[in-house]
């Protein structure tokens, strides 16, 4: 019970910048589960106040980098979801091919040793192999969501749950239980591209 009760505790003594992150991204998540634009816009809204939290109160650079990332790549996310597909028309949703899962889990780990390692030599940041892992193929999967390739949500489930970790060990825990919230909305994400895959 004390748990429960400490835990309440520290959510409740959680900053704005994390709640603004955490409700925007959770609008983010749902509207992309529904295949609708408007995702990209909560998705830089959740991004900004995000990449504040990760620079300034936990020390995770390389998650604050990729946030930044994030608010100028979702731009040209409301582009192809829009008139990416043939002839400018809307993008469908589509799947990978094994080769590019290869070259994904080939080069993601590698890029994700590198950047760790670089981090844990030169800076100060926290958990740098994790971040790097986490970071990297965030990115990598942000791709895959711009082109709408159906197992982004597969990839997606992987990453939140060591999120899930990563913050919660660095008492980041309103995050941390964003990405328990995310594990669940991707599933839901998933069931609804799968269904509009088979159509």
């Amino acid at each position: 019970m004390e748990f429960w009760i400490s835990l309440a505790n520290q959510i409740a003594a959680q900053r704005f910048s994390e709640w603004a992150a955490v409700i925007g991204a959770i609008l983010y998540l749902l509207l992309a589960a529904r295949n609708n634009p408007w995702c990209w816009v909560w998705g830089i809204i959740s991004c900004i106040f995000w990449a504040y939290a990760a620079f300034a109160l936990y020390g995770l650079y390389i998650d604050g980098a990729l946030q930044i990332f994030y608010i100028f790549i979702s731009i040209f996310g409301i582009y192809e979801w829009k008139y990416g597909g043939k002839d400018h028309q809307e993008l469908p949703i589509s799947r990978l091919t094994w080769k590019q899962h290869i070259w994904i889990w080939v080069g993601g780990l590698a890029l994700s040793w590198v950047l760790g390692a670089f981090f844990a030599a030169y800076t100060s940041a926290a958990a740098t192999y994790l971040d790097a892992f986490t970071t990297v193929f965030s990115v990598i999967i942000t791709f895959m969501v711009i082109r709408k390739k159906i197992e982004n949500w597969l990839y997606w489930f992987l990453i939140d749950s060591v999120y899930v970790y990563l913050y919660w060990s660095r008492g980041g825990f309103l995050i941390a239980l964003l990405f328990v919230v995310y594990l669940v909305i991707v599933v839901f994400g998933y069931l609804s591209w799968r269904k509009k895959l088979l159509i």
